[in-house]
């Protein structure tokens, strides 16, 4: 049969599919998921992709740079910390850049290998696929036998199993929502919230119990929902995924048409079937309920499952693994390979330039950060020697992680400033802002229009780290 027409008759004629999500019937209510147990090769580099992402989850909010977070998202406080860099609302040039570079890079990821993301490191993913179910089929057991188990009557052995299994589900909800906080608090942050009265910190013990009781129920309840309806990234699918995208796909060249084995088969009948033997194997240990012989879905979350599955009965009836597997439809029907496409590489040229301005950006980024203006009310003010002085107003944002001393200066020498409070320099906190007040003084006979420009030097150490350009007024001439 010619490729067009198996892709015709699979993804075409037969696509009712398309119109409904498994977990749903035909009144809108939920069908229930009762997968089986995964098990493979692919399964067991998920089980290392699991450990190297749990370490890195609970360590990472741990590991301190020059004193500072590695990664903290401090949203209450307005502040931000990448790398053990801080970022504050005066980035927004950066964080503008960045966005674009984050968003971009997710289009580039997701035309290129699809939902790979959301099966191996995807938080929802490995937290339910990797811990609450392998949780919930220790106590009640897998497929079938699970299904059978809660549509049994209640009973004690059923009282108890289910009061275990979610009591341990709280504990781990509980867990990592303070794990979660420590992201956004830091660690000592989340630390002063549990050991004092949570009026204390409401904001950080309000934020705690929502994302406890907010996992618990997205992993007890939710489940598969969050990515089949809920996740904004499984919606992109439908708009970036091609043609020419890795995705897990059924190579239906091979195995259509499909069919059981059959005793007594005759050789002719052998060479008319294809290598689906049509056990149904692929879709019940998918974690979504879909049928990945109907083809690309974006339900789908390539979690490898069918793969091992279907890999494990090849190998069992004698035929070649890898009728489902990573490919894309252009490499099944040509036979060829998985290419990176053109748009692909045109999406890396424009992200690789977004970088190096981004790089250029943080290389050439100001110690501090600094506003002025003019006191309100205060035109001009003239002395007892008759020299003039305006008054101004400064906020200085310290964007380092360390106290920085600072002084003012003008670059007018025939200028002098004078800081309120009779201090050369003032201190600036570490990811904090100071308000100076000061005078910038000219001699008499100096300014000779109203308005002068002005450009005003902040120093620490000597070293100039900041400019400020505003305008000195004086007297009509």
């Amino acid at each position: 049969m010619h490729t067009e027409a198996i892709y015709e008759e699979l993804y075409e004629d037969n696509d009712e599919y398309r119109d409904t999500i498994a977990t749903v019937d035909k009144d809108g209510k939920r069908i229930w998921l009762y997968p089986k147990k995964p098990k493979g090769k692919f399964y067991n580099k998920r089980i290392l992709a699991t450990v190297g992402f749990l370490a890195v989850f609970f360590a990472v909010p741990f590991i301190k740079i020059g004193g500072m977070p590695l990664l903290m998202m401090n949203f209450f406080d307005r502040k931000f910390v990448i790398f053990g860099q801080l970022f504050l609302p005066q980035d927004f040039v950066l964080f503008g850049i960045g966005m674009i570079i984050f968003v971009l890079f997710i289009v580039l990821f997701t035309v290129s290998f699809g939902r790979v993301w959301c099966g191996w490191l995807c938080p929802q993913t490995v937290f339910m696929e990797m811990i609450f179910r392998p949780i919930e089929n220790w106590l009640e057991g897998d497929g079938r036998r699970q299904k059978n188990f809660d549509q049994g009557p209640m009973n004690f052995d059923k009282a108890w199993r289910k009061t275990l299994k979610h009591t341990i589900y709280i504990v781990f909800s509980i867990i990592i929502a303070h794990f979660t906080m420590a992201y956004i608090l830091g660690v000592e942050g989340v630390i002063e919230v549990v050991s004092q009265p949570p009026s204390a910190h409401l904001s950080g013990f309000i934020g705690i119990v929502v994302f406890t009781v907010l996992f618990y129920y997205v992993f007890s309840r939710l489940r598969e929902q969050v990515c089949v309806t809920i996740c904004p990234y499984g919606r992109l699918q439908g708009v970036l995924v091609n043609r020419d995208t890795m995705t897990i796909i059924y190579d239906f060249l091979r195995g259509e048409p499909r069919g059981r084995i059959k005793k007594n088969q005759t050789e002719e009948e052998q060479e008319k079937q294809g290598d689906c033997v049509d056990c149904g194997l692929c879709v019940q240990v998918c974690p979504t309920g879909i049928d990945i012989r109907n083809g690309i879905q974006l339900e789908c979350v390539n979690c490898t499952a069918c793969i091992d599955a279907c890999d494990d009965v090849m190998e069992k009836v004698g035929k070649p693994k890898g009728l489902i597997r990573y490919a894309s439809v252009e490499s099944v029907e040509k036979k060829v390979p998985y290419t990176f496409s053109k748009r692909s590489m045109a999406y890396s040229v424009v992200l690789l330039a977004l970088i190096g301005i981004e790089a250029t950006l943080l290389i050439t980024r100001d110690m501090v950060d600094t506003t002025i203006m003019r006191v309100p009310g205060q035109l001009y003010q003239k002395q007892d020697d008759g020299g003039i002085s305006n008054l101004y107003n400064a906020q200085i944002v310290n964007k380092t992680q360390e106290d920085v001393e600072v002084g003012l200066t003008v670059e007018d020498e025939n200028a002098t400033v004078s800081i309120v409070g009779d201090v050369a320099t003032v201190t600036v906190p570490a990811g904090g802002k100071k308000e100076v007040i000061f005078f910038v003084k000219y001699p008499e006979g100096i300014i000779n229009q109203r308005k002068t420009d002005l450009e005003v030097l902040v120093k620490s150490n000597g070293k100039e780290i900041d400019n400020i350009g505003t305008t000195f007024l004086g007297p009509n001439k």
